[in-house]
């Protein structure tokens, strides 16, 4: 591949990345270069997915997944695509021998909700392992890529972590995904109302995933640690504000952290990380 074309591409996925996040773009400022620009590409890939079936409703959107979906299978065979942000993904995957059972599995939920309005237990861990967990996986190759038997021993952790993240943006978007999308992610809400008690027991949960998540973040690389553990004390604070809002509030208007409280994190998570694991809380 043309050099200059796989730099157009992969600088299209850090475009893509600040654009649609400046959390997520703040924590990688805070990894090595390599990792920072393979997960940029992976962040598209998902977020072009994930525009695909939640916000493009003037348009068929499973002839719209059909086409994203054949064109990364077609590009993956070729060694390159037209869709830059497909073609720096082909290229992150190759080179970080990324499986094709984590993509497969991400598409699979992507396709899942112009389908499912609603889960069951069964049905929300294998959601939430092609939306969520399998991310975690893919980063963590890149991030273990020195050393694939730590990509083994940080597995489970990378999936507990992945997947508070996934609850808590559910949570946060619950108004969004049931008034517009028509969607319930929580099972325990198939048969009760979104009250102050259901959504306490579903932060008992996140927070037990969260506690078991932080060993894992712990355990990464140097030169990664410091950004996982910058998105881990982001998303801990989101669940804090979650969790002292009335449910009631939370299901009229989305929570954030705000810029102060961003900005603060930073720095105190570069520190932390830097002093070593215990000081990482």
């Amino acid at each position: 591949m043309d050099p200059l074309y796989q730099k157009l591409s992969l600088e299209t996925g850090r475009i893509t990345t600040r654009l649609y996040s400046t959390s997520f773009s703040a924590g990688l400022m805070l990894m090595d270069k390599e990792s920072r620009r393979a997960i940029y590409s992976i962040y598209a890939f998902l977020r072009q997915a994930d525009e695909i079936v939640d916000t493009f409703h003037e348009f068929d959107k499973v002839a719209l997944m059909d086409e994203f979906e054949t064109e990364y299978y077609r590009a993956f065979e070729r060694g390159i695509s037209l869709n830059l942000i497909i073609n720096a993904f082909v290229v992150t995957v190759k080179r970080y021998s990324i499986p094709s059972h984590l993509v497969q599995a991400f598409l699979k939920s992507m396709k899942s909700d112009l389908e499912n309005k609603e889960f069951n237990e069964n049905g929300i861990k294998d959601y939430i392992y092609g939306s969520a967990d399998v991310v975690g996986l893919m980063c963590l190759k890149v991030m273990t890529r020195d050393n694939p038997k730590e990509y083994d021993r940080l597995h489970g952790k990378a999936m507990k972590l992945s997947s508070a993240f996934q609850k808590i943006n559910f949570l946060r978007d619950i108004k969004n995904d049931t008034e517009n999308l028509s969607r319930n992610y929580f099972p325990i809400l198939n048969n009760q109302p979104f009250d102050d008690q259901s959504k306490e027991a579903i932060l008992v949960d996140i927070r037990q995933e969260f506690r078991e998540a932080l060993e894992g973040v712990r355990e990464l690389p140097k030169r990664s640690r410091a950004g996982v553990y910058l998105a881990y004390r982001y998303y801990m604070e989101l669940t804090r504000l979650i969790g002292k809002t009335p449910a009631k509030q939370l299901a009229k208007q989305r929570v954030r952290v705000n810029d102060f409280r961003k900005t603060l994190l930073f720095p105190v998570c570069a520190l932390r990380s830097k002093l070593g694991k215990k000081f990482m809380v």
